[in-house]
């Protein structure tokens, strides 16, 4: 058979150019770009930092390949503007990154429900900041993992999924399942910024009581936020009895695995994210008694 080329080609047409362009990507992209694109696809947007906590050795590595991946349309970027200047670039998935998940999942971009508009109109959302400092909590873990070895974030649920999961009981943020060693610490993060009633944030621990019940058992709820202040004021209200909270101050780009963490029925030190230990042994009290769970 002869193509529209003019050569032979075994019976086969010659690729246009959306076939060659995919051709092109597939030879140049790596697997840890495939997992940038699957994390960007999960999750909405990460910083540069961000990026680099979650695949590179140091943030220069990350920007490198982020402009190789940018001119490649794989990602695409903005940099939102602050009282301080302009901040660091932002990066959201691109038309051929999507393309990159829609064949991991043999589906199409569309069947994704991925647009670009929606994409970047994180930009000038006024929900960035909360869902990058959300995003930033995870990456920080992941960071710390890669660096310590021995530890992994084996899960990691956007807001959106869990929504999906648990309907109107409850909307945290994210959830994930920290293992440190043998020990295994599922979490359902409220990533506070200090804009909600302390009212309000009492009122969303008779929905994780709710969950709990559903599903039979409690899970640690983390409060993160973002001033010593801001915690005080509001541990007099995250008291539930069948809700084990735990309160940390933790600025963008530190470690919430370190000793940071106290739990609102405990006065003691602050301790390690896996050393919060079970959480029905904090409900009924033992806490107190024995130290931490092994």
């Amino acid at each position: 058979m002869v193509s529209r080329a003019g050569g032979r080609n075994s019976g086969r047409m010659a690729p246009g150019g959306r076939e060659l362009r995919q051709l092109e990507l597939a030879g140049r992209i790596t697997e840890r770009d495939r997992m940038i694109c699957r994390v960007l696809y999960e999750h909405r947007v990460l910083t540069t930092s961000q990026v680099a906590d979650i695949g590179f050795d140091s943030v220069r590595k990350a920007q490198e390949r982020l402009r190789v991946l940018f001119h490649l349309e794989v990602v695409d970027r903005f940099q939102p503007r602050s009282w301080s200047g302009s901040g660091q670039f932002h990066f959201v998935l691109g038309p051929a990154g999507a393309a990159v998940i829609a064949a991991e999942r043999q589906t199409t971009a569309t069947q994704l429900s991925w647009h670009r508009d929606a994409a970047t109109a994180l930009a000038t959302s006024s929900q960035l900041g909360h869902l990058v400092g959300t995003n930033g909590f995870f990456t920080a873990l992941v960071r710390s993992a890669r660096e310590r070895g021995g530890a992994e974030l084996a899960e990691w649920w956007p807001q959106r999924r869990c929504a999906a999961a648990w309907g109107d009981a409850v909307r945290p943020d994210a959830y994930g399942i920290w293992v440190d060693g043998r020990r295994r610490l599922p979490l359902l993060l409220e990533y506070d910024t200090g804009s909600e009633r302390l009212a309000r944030l009492e009122a969303k621990l008779e929905g994780y009581a709710k969950l709990a019940r559903a599903v039979g058992y409690p899970t640690w709820v983390l409060f993160r936020f973002p001033s010593l202040g801001r915690e005080t004021s509001a541990r007099r209200v995250l008291v539930h009895g069948a809700v084990p909270v735990a309160t940390a101050v933790i600025f963008p780009g530190a470690a919430p695995d370190r000793a940071v963490w106290l739990a609102t029925h405990d006065s003691g030190i602050r301790r390690r994210l896996i050393d919060l230990g079970h959480p029905s042994r904090v409900l009924d009290g033992s806490l107190h008694r024995s130290g931490l769970d092994r």
